[in-house]
C-alpha cells in the first residue's frame, strides 16, 4: 500500500493540503500516520469516512514521509483523483 503513494505523481502531503483535498472532493485515497496528534487523527479519519474515502494507516509520520519521496515526517498524504 506504501508503494502506491511512493509512486504516485497526483499526491498532496500534509495535513492542510490533504484536508483541502477531502472537502474538494478531490482525495481518491488518504493516507494516516498512526502516530499523529490524536486530534488530528480523528478529524481525518472523521473527514474520510464522512466523505467516503479509503484510509490506508502508516505506523510512522516518519515511514509515511519516506513513502512520499520527503526528507521529513508526514502525518497524513493523499492520492488525487484524475478530475
Amino acid at each position: 500500500m506504501m508503494k502506491r503513494i511512493h509512486s504516485s505523481k497526483n499526491k498532496v502531503v500534509g495535513i492542510k493540503q490533504t484536508r483541502k483535498a477531502i472537502k474538494e472532493g478531490r482525495a481518491e485515497v488518504v493516507y494516516l500516520a498512526k502516530d499523529v496528534d490524536q486530534h488530528l487523527f480523528r478529524e481525518i479519519k472523521k473527514l474520510c469516512e464522512d466523505h467516503h474515502i479509503e484510509i490506508y494507516y502508516a505506523e510512522t509520520m516518519k515511514e509515511l514521509g519516506k513513502a512520499c519521496s520527503i526528507d521529513t515526517k508526514a502525518a497524513t498524504a493523499a492520492i488525487l483523483s484524475n478530475q
